[in-house]
Formats: structure tokens, C-alpha cells, sequence
């Protein structure tokens, strides 16, 4: 007599709560049905145990698809004595590429001011590391010099004091994103004031202070270049394997003397080996960059395509943003 078929009666290894989302859809939660000899205590722990894990792994989801938050530090525009109107007033501000160029990623960019907790006017409690706190990652934007007296010298020319204010700002803005693990990412001055946080000095301007350094600024601006190279060994040999030097644009007069603690070069100018990027090592992404990467065109046959660097810096905020 031929063998019949017969149906298989064995239930079901799981039930899924919600069988219309389809397998594996964010709304589904599967746990076991029943168990021989199980209690209903045993069965309702089991139950409840699976939907938490099913609502924790929707939860990481959520989280790890939501846009990044990046804070760009303020360029601070101070009051002229005698001026009317928007120049006797401070004034916060961003130069329009480098936004465009983080956001470039698909990341939000938001501006962080300065804070003054003391003011009479308008009283807050907001403090920079609660910016930090909720935002992914910094950017510390160029802009005007850093002050000697922020390296414990004194100006050698009246016209070189710098914006001490605003190194006061960012040095506290960086603190609180260092401490609190996030990436930061610091241009032009941002590299010079990196480097001046973690206790290095700065030659206050390159042309008198090294007589024979190729000219680092010009009135060409972002159309200035110069090559720079990456040392071996270097994160950023490491992002441009095929390109152990590369052209850069060069608008800065100040740079990096003395070294801080717990740096490392990065990047230095090819003719005169000025250095032109640092990296504190005890961290995941701590950068400073001396050219500007926001001016560079992506895909750019001529000058160095900086998206391996953004993309460094974005993939490090998608790490420590738990």
C-alpha cells in the first residue's frame, strides 16, 4: 500500500503580532507560542520579553537612519566705534561653502552661537555642552586670527592681536565636544586653534617668522595653491593611498610652531614642511586642517578632493553619536 502523506501538524515555531507588516517589516514582532508544561507566568515573560526586544531594535533603528546634527562654531563680527545700525552690533555668522560643503553628505548644519549666561537683557542657562550634548559633531570654521596672548604671547604687531573672544568660545566649544567623544573637524584657524588648546603655539605670521616658507596667502585668496604631503603612516596617507602629496588652496599667514600634546602632523607644506595638518590621537576624529576644504570643487582634476575627509568625519559622528 503506498505511503500517504500526511499533513503536518506540528505548530508553528513563533506567531508574529502583526502579520499584515510582512516578513521582517518595522512593525512586526515575532515571539514562541506555547510550551509544553509552561506556566502562563512563563508564557507572559516570554511574550513580553520579545516585544521589548522587537521595540528596542525598532528604536536602534530609528536612530541610526536619523540625519546627523552638525554644529559649525560662529565667525564673530565685533561692533565699529561710531558705526550705525548692523555694524554697532556683534554679530554671529557662517561663510555660506563650508555649510554647503558638510551638507553636501545629506547632514543638517546648525550654527552654534556664543553663550553669556551673565546677560542682563536676556538671562539663559543654555550652555555650550548642552550643544554638544545634542548635536553629532563639530566644525570649527576659519576666520580671524588666533590671539597670542591665547598661547601666553604677546603680539608682535598690533595688527596680528587677533579675536580673543572668539578663541575663548571655541576653545570651551571644543572642550565640550572632545569630552563628550564627539568628532570635530577644524579649518584653517580651526587648525591653529586645535593646536593651541592642546598647549602648541603658533608663528604668528609665517612670512617674518620663517623668512624662507614659501608665500601662504596672497591676494589671489582661494585661488592661492601650494602642495602639501601626507607623511606615511598618516590617517590622511591612509585616505588618499595613490596620493602621498596633493594641491591645496593656502590662505592663511599664521601656523602651527610648536606642536601640542598628544598631536601628530598630519599634512605639511611640500617646499618648506610648514605643517598644514594635525590630529590628536587619543580620540577618534580629532582634526585640524590649515588649507580650506569648502573651496575645493569634489572631483576636481586639479586640487585635492576633500570628500574622503568629510566622510571620515561624518562616519566618526554616526559612531559616538550613542
Amino acid at each position: 500500500m503506498p505511503e500517504q502523506n500526511t499533513p503536518n501538524t506540528r505548530p508553528p515555531e513563533s506567531i508574529s503580532a502583526d502579520s499584515s507588516a510582512g516578513a521582517g517589516g518595522p512593525n512586526t514582532e515575532t515571539f514562541p507560542r506555547s510550551r509544553p508544561h509552561e506556566s502562563p507566568w512563563e508564557q507572559t515573560q516570554r511574550i513580553l520579553g520579545a516585544r521589548m526586544r522587537a521595540l528596542s531594535d525598532r528604536i536602534l533603528h530609528r536612530l541610526t537612519k536619523r540625519t546627523l546634527k552638525i554644529g559649525v562654531s560662529a565667525r564673530i563680527f565685533h561692533p565699529e566705534m561710531g558705526a550705525k545700525g548692523l555694524r554697532s552690533k556683534t554679530l554671529q555668522y557662517l561663510e555660506e561653502s563650508i555649510a554647503q560643503w558638510v551638507m553636501s553628505r545629506d547632514v543638517m548644519v546648525f550654527m552654534i552661537p556664543t553663550v553669556n549666561n551673565s546677560s542682563m537683557l536676556h538671562p539663559s542657562n543654555i550652555r555650550l555642552r548642552d550643544y554638544a550634548k545634542h548635536l553629532d559633531g563639530l566644525v570649527l570654521q576659519g576666520g580671524a586670527d588666533v590671539s597670542p596672548q591665547t598661547y601666553a604671547e604677546t603680539a608682535t604687531r598690533p595688527e596680528w592681536i587677533g579675536d580673543r573672544a572668539r578663541d575663548m568660545y571655541e576653545l570651551e566649544l571644543l572642550h565640550e565636544f572632545v569630552e563628550a567623544g564627539k568628532p570635530v573637524l577644524g579649518i584653517c584657524r580651526g587648525c591653529q586653534l586645535i593646536n593651541v588648546a592642546f598647549g602648541g603655539t603658533l608663528y604668528q605670521d609665517i612670512a617674518s617668522d620663517v623668512p624662507a616658507a614659501i608665500k601662504h596667502v596672497s591676494d589671489l585668496y582661494d585661488s592661492h595653491y601650494h602642495v602639501v604631503q601626507f607623511p606615511k603612516g598618516s590617517v590622511l596617507r591612509g585616505l588618499f593611498p595613490d596620493k602621498p602629496e596633493a594641491l591645496v588652496n593656502s590662505i592663511h599667514h599664521q601656523a602651527v610652531k610648536d606642536l601640542g600634546r598628544d598631536l601628530v602632523v598630519e599634512a605639511v607644506s611640500g617646499p618648506d614642511s610648514i605643517v598644514e595638518a594635525v590630529r590628536y590621537r587619543k580620540a577618534r576624529f580629532v582634526m585640524g586642517l590649515q588649507w580650506h576644504p569648502e573651496f575645493h570643487r569634489a572631483r576636481s582634476a586639479e586640487l585635492l578632493d576633500c570628500t574622503p575627509i568629510l566622510d571620515d568625519f561624518l562616519t566618526a559622528a554616526r559612531e559616538t553619536r550613542f
